[in-house]
This record gives C-alpha cells, sequence and structure tokens, in this order.
C-alpha cells in the first residue's frame, strides 16, 4: 500500500489542527451552521438522523493491521464500539460527539488515515477491484493508477467547487467490471494497445435518482495524458455543469442532455489544450508511484493445492464449502485471497465491532502480511494467504463468525443504513435485509441457488447500489408510510446494467414473501448452471412480474 512520505505526514497534521480550531470557532457561537457546514464536509463529517456521522477515506480499500487497530480504538472511545463498511470501501462512524472529531481526526493521521474528500463537492475516494494486485486475471496493478489520481485530485483548488460530488473508479480486468467503473461519473479501464498502456474512459455513469451507465469518451488515452484528459473531462463539467440545481447536477446529466458526441467533442478541445502540460506522467513519476506498491515477501517455492489444503478438503465438509464460497484465486502460486462476510443476521450489513477491528487485525498479521482490503460488497478481504493455512485460518475466521459461507449468494446483500439512522432514507434498510436473511436461512438451498445480488437502498440515493442487484430493493415513502419497489436484472459484473422495475411498491411484510415468488420462478425455469440473472435476462420481465403479484401463491 501507499507509504506515506513526510510532506504527506505534515499536510494531514496541519489540515487537523485548521479543523480543530474551526470546530473550537463553532462550538463557541464564532462560526455559523452555514459557515460550518463546507468546513465539516470537506472532512467527512455529516449530520445524521441522531447524530454526525464521521466518512474515513480508505483509498482503494487498503489497510494496515495498525490501521485496523485504531478504527477499533475510534469505535472504541468514541463512537458505540461498531464502525461500517460503506459501499465505496470506505469506513463510517454513526455516533461520535462532534467535540470529539477533531480528537478522532488527530487519531487517523497518526496512522496515516483521514476523511479529507470524503463528501462534499469534489472529487471523493477512489476505488477499484478488491482484489487489485494479486487478481490473477488484471493486465497489471490499478492501483499505482488511483494513487496517482488521488494525488492529483486531493486539495486541488479547480475540483473544491464542482456542481456535485464526483466518483472515479479505476479497473484493470478485461472482459469484467469488478470495480463498477461503468456507474462512476468517471470509469478508468486499464488496456494494453501495441505494447503500450492506455485507458479507455467512460465518463457519465452513476446511480442515485437517474441511474446511468456512462458511455465511452476516450478509447484509448495514452498513460502519460491520463491526468491531462480526467481534468479536460472536468473542465466541460465545471464548464458547462448545472449548479442550479443539484438533482440535475451530476456528469451523468450533463453527458445526456448534450450527448457522448458532443460531451467527447468539448472534451478533446479542452484536451487540445492540456496535453504535453505540466500534468503530462512521466516513467520515472509512474515507476515510483509503483514502487510504494510493493509486492509481499511471497514464499515462491510454494506450488498450487498443498497436501495440507487437499486434506483438509476432502476431510472437513464445512471447510470444503466455505474455500469454494468465500476463496478468491491469487496470481502468486500457493496464495490465495479470502473474504470475511460481514452479513450477520441480526446486524447492519458492513458493521464490525471494536473487538472485531483488533482480531482482524491479529489475523491480518498472522496470515497477510498485516494487510487487509474492504470491499464494496460491504466485506474485508485478507489478501495474501498461504493455501497450506487456509484450514487453520477457517477455523479462527468461523470461531469469530466471520466464516459463513454465503459470498455472492441471496444472504450476503449490499444495505445502505436506511431509515435506522440517515436522514434522507425514505425507509428503513435494516430490517428488510435481517428478514430476508432470516427466510432463507437454508446454506444447502442457498448454495444451490447459486450467486443472486440483493441490493437494498432506503431511498433514492442509491448508497445501497440497488439499481444494479440483481434483485434490487428500494425503500420509498407514501403519504408518511414506508414501502419497497422492487428491481430485477440489475448487475454489475462482467457490464453494468441498471435494473427493470417490477411495478407497483410492497408493504415492508411483503417483501421477503415477494423474493420467495422470484426465486422460485427462478428455480422452475432455470437452465442447468444457469445464474438467476441470466433466467431474467432470457425469459424478461413478465413472467417474474406475473409471479410477483399473484394471489394464489
Amino acid at each position: 500500500m501507499y507509504v506515506y512520505r513526510p510532506h504527506d505526514k505534515q499536510l494531514l497534521s496541519e489540515r487537523v489542527a485548521q479543523f480543530r480550531d474551526q470546530t473550537r470557532r463553532y462550538l463557541d457561537g464564532q462560526l455559523s451552521n452555514d459557515e460550518f457546514l463546507p468546513l465539516r464536509l470537506q472532512n467527512g463529517l455529516y449530520i445524521q438522523r441522531y447524530a454526525p456521522m464521521l466518512r474515513v477515506s480508505v483509498p482503494y480499500g487498503m489497510l494496515s493491521s495498525t490501521q485496523l487497530r485504531m478504527l477499533g480504538r475510534i469505535a472504541r472511545e468514541w463512537d458505540k464500539g461498531y464502525a461500517h463498511v460503506s459501499t465505496r470501501q470506505n469506513i463510517q462512524y454513526n455516533w461520535p460527539d462532534l467535540e470529539d472529531v477533531p480528537d478522532i481526526l488527530a487519531a487517523l493521521a497518526e496512522v496515516e488515515m483521514h476523511a479529507i474528500q470524503t463528501s462534499g463537492n469534489c472529487i471523493r475516494n477512489v476505488t477499484t477491484d478488491e482484489f487489485a494486485g494479486i487478481n490473477a486475471a488484471e493486465i497489471e496493478d490499478p492501483r499505482p493508477w488511483c494513487e496517482i489520481i488521488r494525488q492529483w485530485a486531493t486539495f486541488n483548488p479547480e475540483f473544491a467547487y464542482l456542481p456535485r460530488k464526483f466518483k472515479i473508479a479505476v479497473n484493470a480486468v478485461p472482459d469484467a467490471d469488478p470495480a463498477l467503473i461503468g456507474v462512476h461519473d468517471i470509469g478508468v479501464q486499464v488496456v494494453h494497445r501495441d505494447g503500450e498502456t492506455g485507458f479507455r474512459v467512460l465518463a457519465g455513469g452513476g446511480l442515485g435518482r437517474t441511474p446511468m451507465v456512462g458511455e465511452v469518451i476516450g478509447d484509448f488515452v495514452p498513460w502519460p495524458h491520463l491526468l491531462s484528459y480526467l481534468e479536460a473531462i472536468l473542465r466541460v463539467y465545471n464548464k458547462y455543469g448545472n449548479r442550479d440545481n443539484k438533482y440535475k447536477a451530476r456528469i451523468k446529466i450533463l453527458v445526456k442532455a448534450l450527448g457522448a458526441e458532443k460531451f467527447r467533442a468539448l472534451t478533446e478541445a479542452e484536451f487540445a489544450e492540456l496535453k504535453d502540460g505540466p500534468m503530462t506522467l512521466t516513467a520515472d513519476e509512474v515507476d515510483t508511484m509503483r514502487g510504494h506498491f510493493s509486492t509481499p515477501a511471497y514464499d515462491t517455492a510454494l506450488g498450487q493445492r498443498p497436501a495440507a489444503l487437499e486434506e483438509a478438503l476432502a476431510s472437513n465438509k464445512a471447510f470444503n464449502r466455505w474455500f469454494h464460497t468465500n476463496v478468491t484465486a491469487h496470481r502468486q502460486p500457493g496464495y490465495a485471497a479470502v473474504t470475511l462476510t460481514l452479513k450477520k443476521t441480526g446486524r447492519a450489513p458492513g458493521d464490525i465491532t471494536d473487538e472485531e477491528l483488533d482480531a482482524v487485525a491479529d489475523l491480518a498479521e498472522t496470515y497477510s502480511f498485516a494487510e487487509a482490503r474492504t470491499t464494496h460488497q460491504q466485506n474485508i478481504v485478507l489478501g495474501d494467504v498461504r493455501q497450506d493455512q487456509l484450514f487453520p485460518l477457517w477455523e479462527k475466521l468461523d470461531a469469530l463468525g466471520f466464516a459463513t459461507p454465503n459470498l455472492k449468494l441471496l444472504t450476503d446483500m449490499i444495505a445502505c443504513p436506511g431509515g435506522d439512522f440517515c436522514s434522507l432514507a425514505n425507509a428503513k434498510s435494516i430490517p428488510i435485509a435481517e428478514a430476508i436473511q432470516r427466510h432463507f436461512d437454508d446454506m444447502d438451498y442457498l448454495h444451490d441457488l447459486g450467486p443472486i445480488d440483493v441490493n437494498i437502498s432506503g431511498c433514492m440515493n442509491a448508497c445501497g447500489h440497488h439499481h444494479i442487484g440483481h434483485i434490487g430493493i428500494l425503500g420509498v415513502d407514501k403519504k408518511g408510510r414506508e414501502y419497497y419497489q422492487i428491481t430485477l436484472g440489475g448487475r454489475g459484473d462482467k457490464v453494468s446494467k441498471i435494473g427493470e422495475k417490477l411495478g407497483p411498491s410492497f408493504d415492508a411484510d411483503q417483501v421477503v414473501p415477494v423474493i420467495a415468488r422470484l426465486v422460485d420462478l427462478y428455480v422452475e425455469q432455470r437452465k442447468p448452471d444457469e445464474l438467476f440473472v441470466d433466467t431474467y435476462e432470457r425469459l424478461g420481465i413478465e413472467p417474474f412480474k406475473e409471479r410477483a403479484y399473484a394471489t394464489d401463491h
């Protein structure tokens, strides 16, 4: 992971001191709410339904064991004993007291973390595949490019007052989209052409009130011009983006209004002025950045599938099931990536306690070179585990409750905090997630169903990514009552695709029976090895609609 330099540490220290003074002046009445608003947003602090919410930046999801322990300490000393992994790989605290936030930021700075640009109308945390750097399918490690973009975007005065928040993701896996670049304001796909690294650049994707998949704006941007090209897009957005209506201010609205061809022409015009200027990257700069992402000290003598692993797989059914669900192939022979599912029934998806954060830190040090990763599915990954250590690791994860073998299955749901915490939400998300988990508690049945993405959002802002769930659930308000709208056929795997609305919304107590009827139809109609979403695409929405609203089931 990126190693801070002295000036990085100094910058964080100065920022903490500034916010401490700003908070003091606000609490003393020297700053009004309106004056304090942009200052707190610039430091990741929201005011939610019951208390402030602090969003901590986790660039590309990477965390050291030291940082995990600090996150646990913050949860213990300044919150209610837990933290939350967000769908953009960040960490959120839901109960800090405002007067404690400067101390929390100071504690974060001690371990090279911060909350800068995690809120407000600026470029947010740059995200990528949670398996970046270890994914055998990627053509190169995307994290150095993420860090180059992050450093370019942080404190860049040109991006301090964008029309709206702005999200960038980078993907280096061909023919798949594990970073969800199709539904980001800008999606950067690393490509190789004629021996040269470049980028296919998408713009205008996003979820929320008007979900859209991004358009290809730059078909092949040579690597030295990455920042110049991104800045050209941002300049077009800054120049033509709507600042009068926040619901029409995202770049996706601008791209749709202008059309991809016109937006591309405007971008190329700006790029022509910026190309070969000061933002042009050099080979030395890129190599230096790559040097911040050094390869762990792998044992290169290891082979695939050691005898200890084969014996454990043959003798222990539970371990075997977990291995085939929660263990991911690694580019380094003899190693694997392990996903810890944070989806305990009765707890908000993505929540993790202070003690569990400490436990994950211990496991990371013992089994994964002292590093872990957060995922946009609200789980945690230990990325570099020796295959001959998978069984003892599984035993420890099982004791901690992290070994539920349901990764990508129906109960591995994404859900926003919803009306239990968020002041923007129209309906609760957590009780719906819990009700689904309790109904589908037969692990044999879940494995028979195969991968089904169920994503839940409590409002149109779509923090739960319901638009790209195979089954999406959206909380809506009707005259003060909570209802839930179902969408089907969304996906964020090979290509991003926005789901279709099933029809009229349902009462909360109808959601589980409706999901069960949709799943029953899939089981009845699927072909061998056909996934739920593929069956849906083959049959279309009508049979699912008919079953969902049927009164005789």
